[in-house]
């Protein structure tokens, strides 16, 4: 058998596979640390410092001493940190506090690594719902809107006045006349809390089926003091569908809806003549054999897996996924009656579609 043609070459793609298979294990240990270095700020204390010691970085954070050194050890076989075996101390490059430090926002990719643990937490009820095809409810995800309003801050509000209002000519303009705006799906609403204080003039709502989320934005917008701002649970397949709003947007929600069609419909049906309906969803095609070359392809078909299609299906909704595609977004747009519709992106981000359709 040894001996059989091609057999080496067999071997050795068995080989090259095993040692894929170790790296993505180490990858997804490294994930997680990297998770917990963030949230605990593990990585904007290193920036701070030169070579530093587990003892120097825990009185320098508070934090204990043992678990740091354990992490620092992950940081270090994973190459993210450099290490100097002679004093045992450590230290953070720049190139890789670039990606990794609050100072870094929105380059900061250790925000979406949180998402491994959330996803984490329901694997359990994953496994039964590949059985029983009913999903998951959004009861089930601890941390979800925490951490979606993290990432949220850095894929949407950070680049909102710079790079996305400017896709849509005269738009900022209106906003500083002053306009009715909604979001759908505001989650905790910093993009209309961010809107809302730059543009005093233009009056922001936004409604999610959430009452953490709703609770969150309307705390948020109370302790800014800001009077053009408001939140309320709501489910956009139900709300009055009345021409009433100048500026509708929708931020990586339309795909999560038990009823997206109905969404889309009311969107289109509650906006003004002229108005615009904006939406941010992920910059899949819907087709495996090119969404292979995407970036993060496989972390965003796990996150639709795991929540997206979920989450939709837990409320008898078709599970879109959050890689259903521009083809069928355009499509499910143009069904809903929107006009005038553009697919707009952005150079710096290779995450998101930016959809423009008017009525």
């Amino acid at each position: 058998m040894c001996g059989l043609p091609g057999h080496g070459s067999e071997q050795s793609k068995t080989d090259a596979f095993a040692s894929r298979m170790f790296e993505i294990i180490n990858h997804s240990g490294l994930a997680l640390m990297i998770s917990i270095g963030h949230r605990v700020k593990l990585f904007d204390a290193l920036v701070e410092t030169a070579w530093v010691t587990s003892f120097q970085l825990a009185e320098q954070t508070g934090l204990n001493e043992r678990y740091v050194r354990e992490w620092l050890a992950a940081m270090a076989t994973g190459k993210v940190v450099e290490h100097n075996p002679q004093d045992n101390t450590f230290r953070l490059p720049p190139e890789h506090a670039a990606w990794l430090t609050r100072a870094a926002s929105p380059n900061n990719l250790a925000v979406a690594t949180q998402f491994i643990a959330v996803l984490g937490a329901v694997e359990d009820e994953a496994v039964a719902a590949f059985q029983h095809g009913r999903g998951i409810p959004y009861s089930s995800y601890p941390r979800f809107h925490q951490v979606m309003a993290e990432e949220s801050q850095q894929s949407v509000v950070a680049g909102l006045l710079e790079h996305i209002l400017p896709l849509a000519p005269g738009l900022k303009e209106r906003l500083e006349r002053g306009i009715d705006v909604l979001d759908v799906g505001c989650g905790s609403g910093r993009a209309m809390i961010h809107l809302a204080r730059h543009f005093p003039h233009s009056r922001f709502s936004g409604e999610d089926v959430s009452p953490e989320a709703i609770e969150c934005a309307a705390a948020e917008s109370r302790r800014l003091g800001l009077a053009n701002v408001s939140f309320r649970l709501q489910d956009a397949a139900t709300m009055p569908a009345q021409p009433q709003y100048d500026l509708i947007t929708a931020f990586d929600a339309i795909h999560d809806q038990a009823r997206p069609a109905a969404v889309l419909q009311n969107i289109a049906q509650s906006l003004r003549p002229g108005g615009v309906f904006l939406m941010q969803d992920i910059s899949g095609t819907g087709h495996v054999h090119t969404d292979m070359q995407h970036p993060l392809g496989t972390f965003l078909y796990t996150v639709s897996c795991l929540h997206c299609m979920s989450v939709s299906l837990a409320m008898n909704g078709p599970g879109l996924g959050a890689m259903w595609g521009k083809e069928l977004a355009v499509q499910m747009l143009g069904e809903a009656g929107f006009t005038h519709l553009r697919v707009e992106t952005l150079a710096h981000d290779p995450m998101n579609f930016w959809y423009f359709a008017e009525r």
